[in-house]
């Protein structure tokens, strides 16, 4: 009876982490289409920014900054992998990069597509796949 089930547990183990890794292996980004072409959007289709001034896999883009251009947030656990990676922020916060460039979304883009943040100050720019 304990062998029946202990290999029942086991079983079960199996076929939950076996459905549980294909989610945690999905990119935090996908490839949307623009008036500026095929972009990085986030699951809600929403345009994805890069910043000139981060530089080494940090974001400097904090307080107000983050406001207005807020972090692709990554939940805690995330791992990344191929061109992703997780930063972590100076508020201890989890952030996706991608190509080692932190990932942001832009407040006045309202929707799907909008890239009204490509550019701004000459130091925000989409990014393209």
């Amino acid at each position: 009876m304990q062998t029946f089930f202990l290999r029942t547990t086991l079983a079960g183990a199996l076929f939950a982490a076996a459905f549980a890794l294909p989610a945690l292996a999905a990119d935090p980004a996908m490839v949307g289409d623009s008036s500026a072409g095929q972009i990085l959007v986030d699951h809600n289709g929403m345009t994805l920014y890069t910043f000139d001034k981060d530089a080494d896999g940090r974001s400097v883009c904090n307080g107000e900054c983050a406001v207005n251009w807020p972090p692709l947030k990554a939940e805690a656990g995330a791992i990344g992998a191929g061109d992703y990676s997780v930063i972590t922020r100076d508020d201890g916060s989890l952030q996706w990069a991608y190509k080692g460039k932190p990932l942001y979304l832009w407040v006045k883009d309202k929707a799907p597509g909008d890239i009204t943040g490509d550019k701004v100050k000459d130091v925000w720019h989409i990014v393209a796949p």
